[in-house]
């Protein structure tokens, strides 16, 4: 075994991510959480990944046997046959071959025995990595709880005195003084939980290299474990210069002042069925004339639906899609966590070097992501700095609850979040229901105060001149007299 300076991989690249480049070598790592929650996976990630790097690895184990912990991984992609094990089950040989319970008292058996024999194969095997799962079964080697607690702290303080770089597994112990004594010996603390929000992992202790701070997206898939870690907003050099992208139809870039500057974010606002897709969907159409390159997140249709109704109006998305200026992604409903949704965007525009994301719409966001909506929420926003630091333009949909009128900008109140803000409304005029558009911010440059009437016609969207001599269409009910300013709204 030779002497490493450099972080151990913990087998996992979201996991490495977290700790600063993985763990400390000669370091002895505690991973907790309950039954389910994914910690003897780690345990085998972390193996597996010594096997790859030609490294001498041991699994001590005591709950599962081998051939079940081989099983086990081979359900999930993870490979540790070659691995060395030391069965500590009360059933394994290496407890009935010396010994018998039968005919003594345990407390007049030596309980030095034990321990030296767990040592002398330690020695034998002579392991780069040790996952002890869990730590708990060493209770089977003593007599009573102040001699296990003894015997373990002597047991880690040996394996670390090898340099050999251990992750033990632990269930939550009802006894608070064993908690406290293992979480104090471990030089790191990954906890595992598994709730509301999905999967999640956190590390609470990482001594020398320190940790990413918070809780993580988790998910435990094909391949075992997918960590995502959150998504920290990095400054990005970009020099200033005031782009603005259009809509390509004329009466909306008149009413928007040009258009909408690159490196924002827009809210488009609006009721069920006023046209905020198609909105969003034409502003991608118009930035793929101009070579840029879009994706669309759909959390609220499907990809057929969307298509077909985008194309029936005349919006080319299939035609983009194949000359790869739009991707289109459908999320399940509770499939993914914040952290991972952030994950699959960055990728994207990654790979893609995308220019434009659209978000398809916030409601959808909330309640198709895991996690409570204050939470979401924060990560959206965490997204959206990403994006714009990135250089990328984002797009959000929003529903609102008025049908006609709009007393609110944006629901979950997160205007905040926005650099311009338009929405769609319903009004009635002349004994009729129609539509009309508005731009109630615009963080750069200046638009119209007032409101033009909107239509989606089989040609594509038509936006009219500015409405003059009425007042009130933002409480949905327009009268004569008066301009419809939205100033007052911003």
């Amino acid at each position: 075994m030779e002497h490493r300076t450099s972080p151990v991989s913990s087998g996992v690249d979201g996991l490495d991510d977290i700790l600063h480049g993985g763990f400390v070598p000669g370091r002895m790592y505690l991973v907790h959480g309950q039954p389910g929650t994914g910690k003897t996976l780690l345990g085998m990630h972390f193996l597996e990944e010594g096997l790859d790097d030609d490294e001498t690895v041991l699994f001590i184990h005591g709950e599962e046997s081998k051939e079940e912990i081989i099983a086990n991984g081979n359900a999930v992609g993870i490979d540790v046959t070659d691995a060395e094990f030391l069965d500590l089950g009360p059933d394994s040989d290496f407890f009935t071959e010396d010994y018998s319970y039968d005919l003594v008292d345990p407390s007049d058996i030596e309980q030095d025995r034990y321990t030296q024999d767990i040592h002398e194969a330690i020695r034998e095997i002579d392991p780069d990595r040790v996952v002890v799962d869990p730590i708990t079964q060493l209770r089977y080697v003593e007599a009573n709880d102040y001699q296990f607690r003894k015997r373990i702290l002597a047991f880690m303080r040996f394996l670390k005195q090898r340099e050999i770089t251990v992750v033990t597994t632990a269930t939550p112990s009802t006894d608070q003084e064993y908690d406290t004594e293992i979480r104090s010996l471990s030089d790191g603390i990954i906890e595992l939980t598994r709730g509301d929000g999905g999967r999640r992992i956190k590390v609470a202790k990482h001594r020398a290299l320190g940790q990413r701070e918070g809780d993580h997206g988790m998910e435990i898939r094909g391949n075992g474990l997918e960590i995502f870690p959150q998504l920290v907003p990095e400054r990005h050099e970009h020099p200033f210069e005031s782009i603005q992208l259009e809509f390509g139809i004329e009466g909306l870039d008149e009413l928007v002042g040009g258009g909408f500057d690159k490196r924002t974010v827009t809210f488009i606002s609006g009721p069920t069925g006023a046209g905020k897709t198609s909105t969003g969907t034409q502003f991608l159409a118009q930035a793929a004339k101009n070579g840029l390159k879009s994706a669309v997140y759909l959390f609220e249709e499907d990809m057929e639906t969307y298509e077909h109704r985008s194309e029936a109006i005349g919006m080319p998305v299939t035609s983009m899609r194949e000359e790869d200026t739009l991707s289109i992604t459908e999320i399940e409903p509770r499939s993914l966590s914040g952290e991972e949704f952030a994950h699959m965007v960055k990728q994207e525009v990654d790979e893609r070097e995308t220019d434009i994301v659209m978000i398809d719409g916030l409601d959808g966001y909330t309640t198709s992501i895991q996690g409570n909506e204050d939470m979401l929420v924060r990560k959206l926003h965490a997204l959206t700095r990403y994006l714009k630091n990135r250089g990328v333009t984002v797009l959000i949909t929003n529903e609102i609850s008025e049908i006609t009128g709009i007393s609110n900008a944006t629901s979950n109140n997160l205007s905040y979040v926005a650099d311009n803000l338009m929405f769609l409304s319903y009004v009635e005029m002349d004994g009729s229901l129609r539509k009309v558009v508005g731009v109630l911010k615009k963080r750069s440059g200046s638009f119209e105060h007032n409101l033009r009437e909107f239509e989606i016609e089989s040609s594509g969207i038509r936006v009219g001149e500015p409405l003059t001599g009425l007042y009130g269409i933002l409480q949905g009910t327009p009268r004569s007299g008066g301009a419809a300013d939205v100033s007052r709204y911003k």
